[in-house]
């Protein structure tokens, strides 16, 4: 409903700690305006919701991807498979039940978890699949804003399933004319694989070039295993 709408600071003029909003609905069509604006919710309990655009925002351009050669070598080795968009609830449920180093709690609370399977549902939130026979180990989700991929959260069970995951994901944008991804806000591992941080502007520029070039980034998906 209209009603429902939030407003929405101009990113491009956000404060230093890059709230545009605070509370509203995380219904279906206020999270695609936000992805596609460059914003994102990030609750801090079930009762506080800002939605943000950072000053600073980190990326990584595919052009910059650096793979270890440990990895590189699991990735040719792997015993897993991968599939995308096959079970979105248990990757964001992993993901939010995960135990994760120097974290206590977790951001994806059960609103997130309903407002993004419901994203998924209408073909703008998407997942891969990291799977061990028919055990899921390991995965990540995120959203199409628009053209540009923008990554929420990562799950691993097993050695590197996580990353393998993201270099499937890598290819699969790649392979669709997409040259970078939105990762949000900065990581050990994401900076160890070639991940920087821009300013606002600049990814806000980045962010509209994408959504120009109109990329259908997930289409056709049966023809995955």
């Amino acid at each position: 409903m209209t009603n429902d709408l939030i407003h929405f600071l101009d990113p491009a003029s956000a404060s230093v700690e890059g709230i545009v909003a605070l509370g509203g609905s995380l219904s279906t069509t206020n999270l695609v305006r936000a992805y596609r604006r460059g914003i994102f919710p990030w609750p801090i309990d079930e009762y506080l919701l800002p939605w943000f655009c950072p000053e600073r925002r980190a990326i990584l351009e595919f052009k910059d991807l650096h793979v270890p050669r440990r990895l590189a070598r699991v990735q040719r080795l792997t015993p897993f498979h991968f599939t995308i968009d096959q079970a979105f609830e248990a990757v964001i449920l992993s993901c939010a039940k995960v135990a994760r180093k120097r974290e206590t709690g977790t951001w994806i609370t059960p609103q997130m978890i309903s407002a993004y399977c419901e994203l998924h549902k209408q073909g703008h939130a998407h997942s891969v699949e990291v799977w061990e026979g028919k055990t899921l180990v390991g995965g990540l989700y995120g959203v199409d804003a628009g053209g540009a991929f923008s990554g929420e959260s990562m799950v691993s069970y097993r050695s590197n399933a996580s990353k393998l995951a993201l270099l499937y994901l890598i290819e699969h944008l790649q392979k669709r004319g997409l040259d970078w991804i939105d990762i949000q806000m900065m990581t050990p591992h994401m900076e160890a694989l070639g991940a920087k941080t821009i300013d606002r502007s600049a990814f806000l520029q980045r962010l509209s070039l994408s959504q120009n070039r109109n990329i259908a980034l997930f289409t056709n998906l049966q023809s995955y295993p």
